[in-house]
């Protein structure tokens, strides 16, 4: 079999070395699930075809190559010979159809990013990192696992136009129109996650929770709307992607 490299467009191919990032990115912080979950994102052109993970593979070996390119239906359009998990691209292919700046999609069953999903409250306000992302959440209520098409309708709806998302006793998602701002979403996602979890672990009947004024909220909402998105490509993205040359190379192979 020729090289993939040669077999798409330049523009694929930097899709490619960017995702397969991404996938070795969310090893390096632990986020994984085994061979579970996806990062996808939308080849350009008409024909709607998308990248994602060889099912065959843990999220660190992933490279550029053993990404699977599929059609809105999970369908093998450019075979490399590694399996998809069509099934698992459900949720996946539900965003994509929706949302045309959705051009990239990362979903995760993290314990935190679980553990907030399975509160009624979902995710407080009660950290600065909370607080910049709280306004663009959205939450979908859990129906099983996500094999059956006729879910997409409720995912459409309850997204809207929010970039994140909470499936409730299920994971987290987020999506960007770069794989570096869903990404960054994410960080920000699982991260005040996290603070939560470690926080209400320390209530007790001395300790009480400390809420931060609504109008310091809305101002930190307000600038989280669009200084993450400024600050993902040009900022955060080449500076992970330092990091991953140094801990885990071999990834735009």
């Amino acid at each position: 079999m020729s090289s993939i490299r040669e077999r798409v467009s330049p523009e694929e191919w930097n899709l490619r070395v960017n995702l397969a990032a991404a996938y070795r990115l969310v090893a390096d912080f632990g986020w994984t699930d085994l061979v579970f979950t996806h990062i996808s994102v939308r080849v350009p052109g008409p024909e709607r075809h998308f990248l994602i993970n060889p099912y065959d593979m843990l999220f660190e070996e992933i490279t550029a190559s053993s990404l699977v390119k599929i059609d809105l239906q999970g369908n093998v359009v450019l075979d490399n010979g590694h399996p998809v998990n069509a099934a698992g691209f459900t949720i996946h292919s539900a965003i994509h159809e929706a949302r045309e700046d959705a051009h990239a999609i990362i979903h995760l069953h993290t314990l935190d990013g679980t553990a907030v999903s399975c509160l009624k409250e979902g995710l407080l306000p009660l950290s600065q990192t909370a607080q910049l992302i709280c306004g663009d959440i959205a939450y979908h209520e859990y129906e099983g696992v996500a094999f059956d098409p006729a879910e997409k309708p409720r995912l459409q709806k309850d997204l809207g136009q929010k970039n994140i998302l909470i499936l409730r006793n299920h994971g987290t998602l987020t999506v960007g129109e770069t794989i570096a701002q869903a990404f960054v979403r994410m960080y920000f996602l699982e991260r005040a996650c996290s603070m939560q979890v470690r926080t209400l672990a320390q209530l007790g009947p001395e300790r009480h929770l400390h809420p931060s004024a609504p109008e310091v909220i809305a101002k930190n909402i307000e600038i989280g709307r669009f200084g993450l998105t400024a600050i993902a490509d040009h900022l955060i993205w080449p500076a992970l992607l330092r990091r991953l040359n140094r801990t885990m190379p071999g990834y735009d192979t």
